[in-house]
């Protein structure tokens, strides 16, 4: 008996998405749930999985194919009726059996386009790397850690010095290559709603730096107490996200946005928080970020990080937020203009600290500085409510104790 599997619902208004690999090839067994293949989606990678157990018979559909929900993608056939597999004793018992290390080899056909990609441009083999995605599949932070391993490895030996050859015609240049890859359905979704940002939106951007001293003093006091208490590492981030809740309270129209000819104002504040994914920049939610303390915000910042490396983030992470931050200090940006995450109207964006002169109470001193950017629509937000938004997060940062007391 045949199975048809068809495209899950993927998410509210999501409608479709493309196949980004197979998991399961035709002839292999599949368990009841089993992940027979992965869907991009606008957002994130879905797996689609199995509800019957059996062989599986044919793939319908290829990498790469645009699918709508409800749509036929493979076949399964249930085990009695699924053909027997090719005989391969003859084979097995000829062949040695397999070295521990060749039971690591991953076919390129079941690599993602990213890491299929990240293999091409760093020349490593990817049979030699041990993956630590799911049912060990290699990620592209694999692949990235073997080619950084392989670059530290020790020298090659010097070769012989080959006898003088006849003088030759000197080449003009060398051989150079190109090589065209489809954007994956994620890419092209923020390529278009970046775009669309810049197009719609008036954005502006406001700065301000701040003097990280406080904030570095009292990590560095209760960081041991708070990872024993609650099992969590106490991080700049969750410092950040409570003194955005205190300015989106004060200066509502930072927490809003336009529908059409009117404004949406939220007594909430959902922060989404810009998380790097091995297939692009992708923004998880979390909730009622004024609502919870410290601890919770690490927690769910721990938790999406690693789900988005993982890429095991759902639909429902990613939708909602009503106001963003983005932290490119962690790559080493000193300064950038975020662009808005829409239909939000501000976006937060951190940068990296450093030791920089500064002049307190008629003294130079050097103090751990960083510059904050915050964009906005200016359609919605004046440059007043703007600059005072940044100025009250500057003052909460450099006074962590009018996160306490909601000043």
């Amino acid at each position: 008996m045949a199975t048809e599997i068809k495209v899950p619902v993927l998410g509210e208004s999501v409608t479709e998405g493309t196949i980004a690999e197979w998991l399961k090839q035709p002839g292999e067994a599949v368990a009841v749930d089993e992940p027979i293949a992965s869907l991009e989606t606008d957002k994130v990678a879905v797996d689609v999985p199995s509800p019957v157990a059996g062989v599986m018979s044919q793939h319908v559909v290829a990498v790469g194919d645009t699918v709508e929900v409800g749509a036929v993608i493979a076949i399964i056939e249930d085990g009695a009726s699924a053909p027997a597999p090719a005989p391969a004793a003859a084979k097995a018992d000829a062949a040695p059996a397999p070295a521990a290390s060749e039971e690591l080899l991953t076919p390129a056909q079941t690599m993602s386009p990213a890491v299929r990609r990240a293999v091409l441009e760093h020349g490593v083999d990817p049979s030699t790397i041990k993956g630590t995605g799911k049912d060990g599949r290699l990620t592209k932070e694999d692949v990235l850690a073997a080619a950084e391993a392989k670059a530290k490895g020790p020298a090659p030996a010097p070769a012989p010095t080959p006898a003088p050859a006849p003088a030759a015609p000197v080449a003009t240049g060398g051989a150079r290559g190109e090589e065209r890859v489809k954007m994956t359905r994620m890419r092209q979704t923020i390529a278009k709603r970046l775009k669309s940002a810049q197009d719609t939106a008036a954005l502006l951007t406001t700065f301000n730096d701040v003097d990280m001293s406080a904030v570095i003093e009292a990590r560095d006091k209760y960081k041991d107490l708070f990872a024993k208490k609650h099992d969590i590492r106490l991080g700049f981030m969750g410092f950040f996200a409570k003194a955005a809740c205190l300015a989106l309270k004060d200066v509502p129209a930072v927490n809003a946005y336009i529908d059409g000819d009117e404004i949406i104002y939220h007594d909430y504040v959902d922060i989404s928080v810009a998380v790097s994914a091995p297939n692009g920049l992708v923004v998880p939610v979390i909730r009622d970020a004024d609502k919870k303390g410290f601890a919770r915000i690490e927690q769910d910042i721990a938790d999406f990080g690693a789900r988005a490396k993982a890429g095991t983030l759902t639909m429902e992470d990613m939708t909602g937020g009503t106001f963003t931050i983005s932290n490119g200090g962690v790559f080493g940006s000193l300064m950038s203009t975020p662009i808005i995450n829409p239909p939000q109207s501000a976006v937060l964006g951190l940068h990296r600290i450093e030791d920089r002169p500064v002049v307190r109470n008629g003294q130079i001193v050097i103090r751990p500085m960083m510059y904050l950017a915050l964009s906005y629509d200016h359609r919605l937000i004046d440059g007043r409510e703007a600059v005072t938004a940044l100025k009250i997060i500057k003052e909460a940062i450099e006074d962590p104790t009018r996160m306490l007391i909601d000043l």
